[in-house]
């Protein structure tokens, strides 16, 4: 079986998000599980030079863009035992960011064409093209409308996975004829509620459509969440499932993780004490072993449940013995509000705007628990590294977060939970886990609970490889 897994970005070469750590990951677990998994994604400008230099040119073709053709050059990379695919145009792709530009659509509609023009030049012809979010949506439009019964392109099946539905590439009707360049009798196929919308097309002609967690999958069916897909989502519901998303065990590993400030392990947390105390040192705060530390790092936009921490964070850090250490950045309310919270709150309160990633892998080994009270969570990764690290997550139960923390009041569970999008409800749940945490023998029993749960890629792998499966059989 051969998979070309197409993203936007994906690890080691470039990442914005969750996106670039699953194509940075899945195709390695496919391939140990001898699956031909290769990736493409885009040659950004912004890629580090010394990526650049371990590529090797393979040839040039030329792409059409409606009306036009464009250059497209064609470098192969490898990483992890996998070989990636890097797509070149200067005038696309030589940008100060990869996202957000005026012209998003045609930069994407020009990759998901490239995917397929590729094809012949590579001397890899996949059984399966595995497209990602709306960047890819077109790959599987332009393939049943143009591609499919052409030689060497025949045969082939797509899979098109929803990471965030809420980001859908919805533009303006005129995309139809100037840069889309759809086939006459086939732009129903992306019309949507009178506009363009990319992934409404991906939906319609992918032979299958997954999400990162079950519990997303049902959750987009309501309106809800759907960003307005519901109707279609419904009807395209027998081809809609959720295969959890997992995290790369080898980089995430509080045995072997140089960012950290100890290393320690599931059999041996003790090195986990000194992290907290070096950590609360970092931030300025009093080092107070029996005082638990609350880790947030996050996004700082309002469906990451930052309205319900604003709600209730002064009554939280005024009536409780506690200590909260944020990092990110993102919407101006949320980063003035954390600004006030440090200021007021100096013993009780660490913030850091931006994103650090070695910051951010001290956070999770130096804090007792992490907060994700999300509105919305597609799947989530940082609960699983949290827990990886020993760091008991506080989740609002919705989306990955509902399948992969289960609450501890049974004694059983890897974390603490809540249903509500209400924030008394986030407050009393936090102040369970505060009680909770004062139980040091029953603590260090949840600690080690979390630390061994197994998240890996080898569940999800394997998942998907029965997916594959079953498309191919049809």
């Amino acid at each position: 079986m051969k998979v070309l897994y197409a993203a936007s970005e994906a690890l080691p070469f470039i990442a914005s998000g969750g996106l670039a750590d699953v194509a940075g990951s899945l195709p390695q677990a496919l391939r140990k599980r001898l699956i031909g998994a290769r990736v493409v994604m885009p040659l950004y400008d912004t890629i580090s030079q010394e990526l650049k230099d371990s590529m090797t040119f393979i040839t040039h073709i030329s792409v059409p863009v409606a009306w036009r053709r464009q250059y497209c050059g064609i470098f192969e990379a490898r990483a992890g035992g996998v070989i990636y695919y890097l797509l070149d145009n200067q005038y696309y792709f030589k940008r100060d960011r990869i996202y957000g530009h005026y012209d998003d659509a045609e930069r994407f509609a020009f990759f998901s064409r490239a995917i397929l023009e590729m094809i012949p030049h590579i001397g890899f012809k996949p059984d399966i093209i595995h497209c990602n979010d709306w960047q890819t949506a077109m790959t599987p439009v332009y393939y049943s409308t143009m591609y499919a019964d052409q030689p060497g392109w025949e045969n082939i099946k797509t899979v098109f996975t929803i990471h965030n539905i809420q980001y859908q590439g919805v533009y303006g009707m005129e995309l139809i004829g100037d840069v889309l360049g759809l086939q006459p009798g086939t732009s129903h196929l992306v019309e949507y509620n009178g506009c363009v919308n990319l992934m409404k097309g991906a939906i319609e002609t992918a032979n299958v459509v997954t999400t990162v967690s079950p519990s997303y999958a049902n959750e987009i069916l309501d309106p809800w969440f759907s960003h307005g897909l519901d109707n279609i989502l419904e009807q395209r519901r027998f081809k809609l499932s959720g295969i959890l998303n997992g995290i790369d065990v080898v980089n995430y590993n509080p045995e072997t993780d140089k960012n950290i400030f100890a290393n320690y392990s599931a059999a041996d947390p003790s090195n986990k004490a000194v992290n907290k105390a070096e950590l609360q040192k970092l931030f300025n705060l009093p080092q107070k072993p029996d005082t638990p530390v609350v880790g947030l790092v996050s996004r700082l936009v309002s469906h990451k449940g930052l309205d319900l921490i604003k709600a209730v964070m002064d009554e939280l850090l005024a009536t409780t013995d506690i200590q909260v250490i944020v990092l990110g950045s993102g919407d101006w309310q949320y980063e003035q509000f954390f600004k006030e919270m440090a200021g007021r709150y100096p013993q009780q309160f660490g913030l850091r705007l931006g994103f650090v990633p070695d910051l951010a892998r001290k956070i999770y080994a130096g804090s007792d628990l992490f907060l994700m009270p999300s509105k919305s969570e597609p799947c989530g990764l940082s609960q699983m590294v949290a827990l990886r690290y020993g760091s008991i997550p506080i989740v609002r139960e919705t989306g990955g977060l509902k399948d992969t923390i289960t609450d501890s009041g049974d004694n059983k569970g890897n974390g603490f939970t809540f249903a509500r999008y209400n924030a008394h409800d986030m407050l009393n749940t936090i102040r369970r886990a505060v009680e909770g945490y004062q139980n040091k023998e029953g603590w260090a029993i949840l600690v080690k609970r979390a630390m061994e749960c197994n998240n890996s890629w080898n569940r999800s792998a394997n998942e998907y490889i029965r997916l594959y499966k079953n498309v191919l059989k049809d």
